[in-house]
Formats: C-alpha cells, structure tokens, sequence
C-alpha cells in the first residue's frame, strides 16, 4: 500500500512541475496521435495558466468537436469571440457545436452563406439530420470539390462507402492521402475500402499499421474485430476487441463488440451481465436490445423476453430475426399456436433453415395443425438437402462478391418456388454481374410477391439506377424504401447519390 501511495506522490509531484508550455506540446502530440481526450484536457490546464489565448482556444474547440463535445465547443467559441476571434470562424464553430447539441436549424441559420469546405461539411450533417440526403450529398460534393479540407473530404468518403460506392469513396480517400499521406482518417478508410471488396488480408495490414502508428485508440482492433467477424474467424474477432477493451475499457464501442460476440458463442449471462446497467434505455431493435432479450429467453426469463421481442416485431415487422425469436419465446412460455402463427411466414419461405422449420413443426405439432407433417417433412429434407445447401452458397457468394456464382445458386434456388427473399438477392447477384434486365425483373418479381417490403423496393430501385433505366421510377422506389425504413443508412445514401446524379 505504502508503495502505491508513493507512486501516486510522484506522479502528483511530476505534473505539478508541469507548465504550460510542456502541457501544449503534449497535446499537439495527443491530437497527432488522435487522443482527443487526453489533449482536451491539457489544453485545459494549459489555458487555465494562460487565460484564453485566441490560438490554444481554436485547438480546444476543434479538439471538442472531434470528441463530439457541442457545449463545451459552445461554451469555447464564446471565450474565443471575447477574445477577438473573427465572426466567420466563431460561426463555423457555434455551428458545429450547434449540430452536435441536435439543433441543425440553428447549425444552418449559422452557416449563412459560407461556402468554404468546411462550412459544406457541417452543412451536409445538418442537411442530414433534417433528412435531405440529397442536399447532404450535394454539400459534401460542393465541398470535396474545394479540395482543401480534409474532413469534408473524410466525409464524403464515408457517405460513399454507405452508399455502396467503392471506387467513388477510393477516390475521395487519393484525395485526402494528397493533404495528409500519412493520416489516420486516410489509413482507416482504406481498410474499409478493402474489406468491402473482400480483401480481407490486405484490410488486416492496414488496420495493424494503423494500430502501430496509433497505439493509444481502439479504432484500429474495433475495425479488425469487425473485419476477422465479416470472415469468420470469431476467436480472432474476439482477440482484437480484447485488445481494444485493454486500451477503451469504457468505449460503447467495445462494450458493443463484447456483447455481439458473447451473444456469438452462446455466453448469455455474460451479456446480461454486459446490458444490465443500460436495460431500461436498449432500443428493443438495436443489436444489443436483441442479444439482451435473446439472453433473457436463454437464461431462464422467457416471459420477459417475449414482451421485448413482441415489442421490436411491431416496430419492425419485416425482421426476420425479431420474428423467429418471438415465436420461440411464445413457444417456451406454452403458446404454441400463437408461435406457429409468427414463424409460419418464415417457414414457408423458400429459404427457410432448419431453425425456423423445427420451430414451426413443433408449435404445428404442439397444436395438432394439420401443417405439422408436412413441415417436418420439410425440416427433414432441408436439414441434408439442396435448398440449404444452395441459400448457404448463393450467400457466400454474395460475402466474397463473386457475382457469378451468387447467380447461378440464386437461379437455382428461384426454381424451387417463388421467394422474395430469393429474388431479391438474384435481382442483386445479376445487377453486379452486369444483367440489368434480369436484375430488374427479378427485383420486380420479388416486389409482387412482398410490395410492403422496404427491402424489395429498395432492391427494384437500385438495380434500375445502377443501369441507369428508368429513373423517375427508380428513384420513387428508393424514395419509399428510406420513408419505410428511414434508420437504414444504405437506403438513404443510395438515393442521395442516384438523386444527385439525375438532378432530381
């Protein structure tokens, strides 16, 4: 005990000699390093000692607003208009700070007219948040075009990525390696970049320079636990977030990953116990708000978890794995008839696993439906039989992006029954393999059989803009496919770019 209190006394005893001078070196050491906590707090302390010198508040404010701090970017740009700041700078940060507290209005009455790339980039976000993608795109494409500011550039790089534009985002990302070749924000988009094309290795090398030449942040394990997870390698996907809980134990971030890959390998009380403190605040949709209820019907509390799977069906009616696990929290709390009417939708799918077909057979059998042997004929069949084997291959393929082959097990597939799940991924498979008229009908067919489906009318839309054919009608189906589900971030980028490339 005596030699811990001693360390703490000369840790005290070496920053009290610590002045000002030495604290401002060490944050511009911290922000090179993407430490933005750590440098928010010497410069802090370092302006404490100096009163508000104009150049340490600009450091501070725009190290707040990385860390996504408005009131206390707020409250900095105010010290930094008393102290003589000019009123174009003071605004691009009251209007910053003013998005990050919620309120876009006020972000772009701020703005005015400023057009410079980085007034663009907080323009996009309040466009955004006001849910004018499209006016968000043409922002972060006003801005990138400057080819001056590095976030505007980091931004649209992002929003391509989500878009599912690739070489679009690659090219922001030369862009950005321009200004700052050896930068963090360069480095990681890369990888993402990469792990989207399926290239998985050369994602991983990335990701390790970037956690060498950043060793104090766990972005780059995060970002290799999501990568080794989008491969498969969940014991390496579990490694990387230990590697980042060592350097974030309290990053939301990390506590995210450990719950997803405790739900992973089945550790059900490790993930209450991870939930626990946030049960009453979980979005019951939210992967964690699923894992938690999945975990409450795992250890013992089928009722509990029945209210909260009940609760993201009616929400979300189309989540396939809300249903399933709705009809088995039914199914363990004795209603048996009540289950086989939730799963029957997923059972009579043409892709239905063994998962949802045991279920139904049993809630069938439970409730002498005259269903039951058929089912669990079909359960048997699937179990060893080509439907299973085709769905896991067509989604394989998909993962590695090999068109070709996702479009022959598709193909395959659709000729055992129509299925919009299935037609959806053929209308996908053959729109990258470059048969927009297949794709197209296809997207069309799956639509007919699910019209309120957001999903199939995002599919019908993307593949018509992908081959540029009828735009008017594609975007109205990208349109009503981000009004139904307007939390799905792929929809709304997606029409965003088609509508700023129609002029729509």
């Amino acid at each position: 005990m005596r030699s811990h209190l001693a360390i703490a006394l000369l840790l005290a005893l070496s920053a009290c000699g610590e002045n000002a001078d030495d604290r401002i070196a060490r944050a511009q050491r911290e922000i090179a390093g993407m430490e933005f906590a750590a440098a928010k707090v010497d410069l802090a302390a370092a302006l404490a000692e100096k009163g508000d010198d104009p150049a340490l508040l600009r450091l501070l404010a725009s190290v707040q607003l990385r860390l996504g701090d408005g009131d206390g970017a707020a409250a900095t740009a105010m010290r930094l208009e008393r102290a003589g700041a000019s009123p174009a700078e003071i605004a691009l940060i009251k209007a910053e700070a003013a998005l990050l507290r919620g309120n876009a209005d006020t972000a772009l009455a701020l703005l005015g007219n400023d057009r410079s790339g980085a007034a663009e980039r907080i323009r996009a976000g309040a466009l955004s948040a006001q849910g004018d993608n499209a006016g968000a795109f043409a922002a972060l494409q006003r801005g990138a075009a400057l080819g001056d500011d590095q976030m505007v550039l980091r931004d649209y790089a992002r929003f391509l990525l989500a878009s599912q534009d690739l070489d679009g985002a690659a090219r922001q990302v030369e862009a950005l390696s321009r200004l700052d070749p050896a930068g963090f924000d360069a480095l990681m988009l890369r990888a993402d970049i990469a792990a989207g094309r399926g290239r998985y290795a050369e994602a991983q090398d990335l990701l390790s320079k970037a956690a060498a030449t950043f060793p104090r942040i766990a972005d780059p394990w995060l970002a290799r636990a999501n990568v080794y997870d989008i491969e498969g390698k969940l014991d390496d996907a579990m490694a990387m977030a230990t590697r980042a809980a060592a350097i974030a134990p309290d990053d939301a971030r990390v506590r995210d990953l450990q719950v997803q890959f405790a739900a992973m390998k089945g550790e059900w009380d490790k993930v209450r116990s991870l939930l626990a403190k946030q049960e009453r605040d979980l979005d019951p949709l939210s992967a964690n708000g699923l894992s938690y209820a999945e975990a409450m019907l795992r250890t013992g509390q089928p009722e509990q978890a029945r209210a909260l799977f009940q609760r993201a069906l009616t929400r979300s009616p189309n989540n396939p794995f809300a249903r399933l696990m709705l009809a088995e929290a039914q199914f363990t709390t004795g209603d048996a008839r009540a289950a086989f009417s939730t799963v029957r939708p997923l059972a009579l799918a043409t892709t239905a696993g063994p998962r949802e077909l045991e279920l139904a057979a049993k809630a069938a059998e439970a409730s002498n439906l005259p269903e039951a042997a058929e089912i669990r004929a079909r359960f048997a069949a699937v179990r060893d039989g080509q439907a299973q084997k085709l769905a896991d291959e067509g989604q394989a393929a998909l993962a590695r992006q090999d068109w070709n082959r996702a479009v022959e097990a598709y193909a395959e597939l659709a000729q055992l029954g129509d299925d919009p799940q299935v037609l959806k991924r053929l209308a996908l498979a053959l729109s990258h393999a470059g048969n927009a008229d297949e794709a197209i009908k296809a997207a069309d067919k799956a639509r007919s059989l699910h019209p309120d489906d957001p999903d199939t009318a995002y599919v019908a839309g993307v593949v018509r803009a992908r081959a540029g054919r009828d735009m008017p009608v594609a975007l109205t189906l990208l349109r009503k496919a981000s009004e139904a589900a307007p939390d799905n971030r792929v929809f709304r980028t997606t029409l965003a770019r088609y509508q700023a490339r129609s002029g729509a």
